[in-house]
């Protein structure tokens, strides 16, 4: 009898439905649950992207995640790594800036970001300070091409600094081109006042804007500008959009060639920038690329815009990007957007994707030297006084 009751009882427990909430179920259950995790993690390591904990969208990364990649991580971000992750609609926005330029960064992407379109800007950080600092508050927007410049001499127009910086802009380009991507390239001392995709009519190679203060008609042809008497152009390196095809590609390597034809040490060469090269470009390859000129209302020069009032008010409503141009110095840009009401970055800071920045600016070498001259006299001076009877 007891030995059938027995055998009933292991029928039973056999029988029993396996309960998650027992010690095998629970271990069952974390067994199950690393299993799917190693499956989905694995294969994502062997993506370009797995630096970053969300690919879909680089507005869901927060500043403050643990996630984020070190530093020696942004030394490795590549740039076909970055032009992936930001680019939207296959595009991507480009600038190239140095260290000291990062309130004007800042100032552009707010402009950018009324516009809806900052999510496909990518920074080409030009020394690592610029990398670090764009990468800490806005992960994924920035990289950097080998080598590194150095950030004091690189914003000194004129200088070989300087042109070693823009010189640089034709292969950057070509490279985002090459990975299939249409690509808009900016100078961070221009400010957007209206979406300029609504103004890229058509699907040419490549579109730009003159850089001439002479006044044009509202109707003016859209074709390269013929060369002036002095065999020359002056269209702006300063706004390009292209769009990735042969002929785009085609005119970013004839401008590297232009450029490589007339290094820095060629004394023979007047070039502070790669401008002059640009146009040279532009002229010998006409005849294979579909080139169209913006219309001036839309995209004026710096020496157009803020020299001749008479226009811009004639011209009110059409303005899409101003250039801060046809001026030299920091300083001086500045105080002119300021003058101008197109210095956001004081009150307007939080709008942009990299929010207000302590930025460490090296002090001026000229003004340091000034202001010692200045305490050595006051200090004679005072000796002076002290002297007298």
């Amino acid at each position: 009898m007891a030995q059938l009751q027995q055998q009933q009882q292991q029928r039973l427990i056999s029988n029993r439905p396996i309960s998650l909430l027992n010690r095998n179920g629970l271990l069952l259950l974390l067994f199950l649950t690393l299993f799917v995790i190693l499956g989905v993690l694995l294969p994502l390591t062997k993506s370009p992207l797995f630096l970053f904990p969300n690919t879909t969208s680089s507005s869901s990364i927060s500043p403050s995640s643990s996630s984020l990649p070190s530093i020696s991580d942004w030394r490795d971000y590549s740039l076909d790594q970055a032009a992936k992750f930001v680019a939207k609609n296959e595009t991507v926005i480009v600038c190239a800036v140095s260290y000291p330029f990062l309130p004007f960064l800042n100032n552009w992407l707010i402009s950018i970001s009324r516009q809806k379109h900052q999510e496909k800007v990518l920074v080409i950080a030009e020394d690592y300070a610029t990398l670090y600092k764009v990468n800490e508050k806005w992960p994924g927007h920035a990289v950097l091409i080998p080598p590194a410049l150095d950030p004091q001499s690189a914003h000194k127009f004129g200088s070989q600094g300087f042109y070693n910086l823009t010189s640089r802009r034709p292969q950057h380009l070509l490279n985002i081109l090459e990975l299939g991507y249409n690509v808009m390239y900016n100078d961070v001392d221009m400010v957007w006042l209206q979406d300029p995709f609504d103004y890229l009519q058509g699907s040419h190679d490549v579109y730009f804007m003159d850089d001439m203060i002479a006044i044009k008609p509202l109707n003016h042809s859209h074709d390269i500008p013929p060369l002036s008497r002095t065999g020359v152009t002056y269209v702006c390196s300063c706004m390009i959009f292209l769009r990735s095809t042969d002929g785009a590609k085609l005119l970013m390597k004839k401008w590297v060639e232009e450029i490589q034809a007339q290094p820095w040490n060629n004394t023979e060469a007047k070039k502070p920038h790669d401008q002059p090269a640009f146009n040279r470009a532009l002229h010998k390859t006409k005849n294979q690329v579909d080139a169209y000129l913006l219309p001036q209302s839309a995209f004026p020069s710096g020496g157009l815009y803020f020299k001749n009032e008479t226009w811009v008010n004639e011209t009110m409503g059409k303005h899409v990007i101003v250039h801060n141009n046809y001026i030299i110095g920091y300083d001086k840009k500045m105080k002119r957007f300021q003058d101008y009401h197109l210095w956001l970055v004081d009150d307007h800071a939080l709008e942009s994707p990299l929010g207000i920045l302590k930025i460490y600016q090296e002090p001026n070498t000229t003004e340091v030297k000034n202001q010692r001259k200045i305490v050595r006299k006051q200090r004679k001076n005072r000796g002076k006084k002290q002297r007298l009877p």
